[in-house]
């Protein structure tokens, strides 16, 4: 019989040891001693009592209550008084406004000028629609550079303005872009203007680091320069202790509710494009060597002849350009003319002693495109041509004083030189005379050559006839009209 050997028991794994208090297991340590476990109730403890005294205090937090409207203090009533005031004495100023909400909003960011005044903005945001792109405006005329492809969140605009696609931009009063322009423009006044009785006092604010108190007050009696009562409320003025704005909330008929903000510190000089007159000079008298350019320029005209002419000109509610010549020898300017709202149709304008002649015709019988139209075609039609009665209005004005540069100018007296300027790299001194149809600017460049005439429309925007030294053909008289001397 085997002997039966001694079998070992069963076997076990080893079992799991816990892991060292520290290792980051993710999990939460076991505790294998009291004094572990002590802890672990003293913390808990503590996070309870935390939660506790944190619930506590968010059921007893309630925000400051409003601050209650009131009358107008001596001092808030000075300084509501005074603010337009400051505006007109501060100059300028950055600004951007959000008119309108939703879909229809209109966002504008750029600068006011009081003193002058002018503004320069972007427009942007979804509602901003043929008007997106950049705008500069004065109290009766607005210029639009339309730009369709512009991002929709507009930036404040280039110091120094693009030269080109600037038109003449008419939106209806009282409405959209010309009743917030309205608004900016009527934030300045040259005297202080007592707030109604009917002024509050409804809150306080801090804008940046500047504390305003905020206050609600209905226009002053009509006429005021301020704008009409909005709908839903009367507008409220963010108004710092030296009676500067820095914000305005209001609402305007036809728009929504609007917001204006202010930044004091942002105040470029601003540049007016040039049918708005170009940028600010130093108007002064002539030196001896100006005036002497000035009274042989006429002479100097006859002498070349003419000129081959090319005009821009924001008249009324179109925006004309031109091309053709004058001939000083032939006294008679011949152009042919595009309106920008009619662009199927051509004018061409003669002027002479005998009066304006004009015929319309088709597009297809000028060279060129509507906004750069050809030279008019020679000989002139043989028909269709009509005495204008009202001499081309302006426009005819501006021909008319390119045609009578060449006899000594009136006004020479009281001539006055406006500023430098410079036309295709060369200097000139812009001169500006007094004229029957509003003020002429001349462009005299230092050897005595005219290079620009510009008239000053009713207004306010300028005309402008460039001239370029050129052969001019002989400009016959239009069939059916004598030429008339001068």
């Amino acid at each position: 019989m085997e002997t039966s050997a001694a079998r070992p028991g069963p076997t076990h794994p080893p079992q799991d040891r816990p892991p060292p208090d520290d290792a980051h297991t993710g999990g939460i340590p076991r505790v294998v001693t009291g004094r572990r476990r002590t802890v672990l109730l003293v913390l808990a403890a503590v996070a309870v009592l935390s939660a506790a005294a944190l619930v506590a205090g968010l059921l007893s937090w309630a925000p400051d209550r409003p601050a209650q409207p009131r009358a107008l203090t001596g001092d808030e009533r000075e300084r509501l008084a005074a603010m337009r005031v400051t505006n007109y004495r501060d100059l300028r100023a950055g600004v951007r406004v959000t008119a309108g909400t939703g879909a229809t909003r209109t966002e504008l960011v750029g600068w006011v000028d009081w003193s002058r005044p002018l503004v320069y903005l972007d427009v942007g945001g979804p509602g901003a629609g043929a008007e997106r792109g950049l705008l500069q405006a004065t109290p009766t005329v607005a210029l639009l550079r339309p730009d369709p492809t512009a991002v929709p969140t507009p930036a404040p605009p280039p110091l120094v303005p693009p030269a080109d696609r600037w038109l003449r931009h008419d939106p209806p009063a009282g409405q959209g872009l010309a009743a917030v322009l309205d608004l900016l423009f009527r934030l300045a006044a040259d005297r202080p203007e007592p707030p109604a009785d009917a002024a509050r006092r409804v809150g306080g604010a801090m804008v940046g680091a500047v504390p305003v108190d905020i206050l609600q007050a209905p226009p002053p009696a009509p006429g005021a320069s301020v704008p009409p009562t909005p709908p839903g409320g009367h507008p409220r003025y963010w108004l710092d202790h030296d009676a500067r704005l820095h914000r305005l909330e209001t609402g305007l008929a036809g728009v929504g509710p609007v917001t204006v903000q202010l930044n004091r510190a942002d105040r470029p000089t601003l540049r007016p494009v040039d049918a708005l007159g170009g940028h600010p000079g130093q108007p002064r008298a002539l030196t001896a060597a100006e005036r002497d350019r000035l009274d042989r320029l006429p002479a100097r005209l006859r002498a070349r002849g003419g000129a081959a002419v090319t005009l821009t000109a924001p008249v009324a509610a179109t925006n004309l350009r031109g091309s053709g010549w004058v001939s000083w020898s032939g006294r008679a300017a011949y152009v042919a003319v595009a309106d920008l709202g009619v662009p199927d149709r051509r004018t061409l304008l003669r002027v002479d002693g005998a009066g304006v002649t004009r015929a319309e015709v088709p597009a297809t019988t000028v060279p060129g495109t509507v906004e750069s139209p050809g030279r008019p075609p020679l000989p002139p039609p043989a028909q269709g041509w009509l005495a204008d009665p009202r001499r081309a209005g302006e426009l005819g004005l501006l021909l008319d004083a390119a045609l009578r540069a060449a006899r000594s100018p009136g006004g020479r007296d009281a001539a006055l030189r406006v500023r430098g300027d410079s036309v295709a790299g060369k200097a000139v001194d812009v001169v500006e005379l007094p004229g029957s149809g509003g003020p002429l600017r001349y462009w005299i460049d230092r050897s005595g050559t005219l290079s620009r005439l510009e008239l000053r429309t009713r207004t306010g925007a300028w005309a402008q006839l460039d001239l370029t030294p050129a052969t001019v053909p002989r400009l016959a008289p239009v069939p059916g009209r004598p030429a008339g001397g001068r």
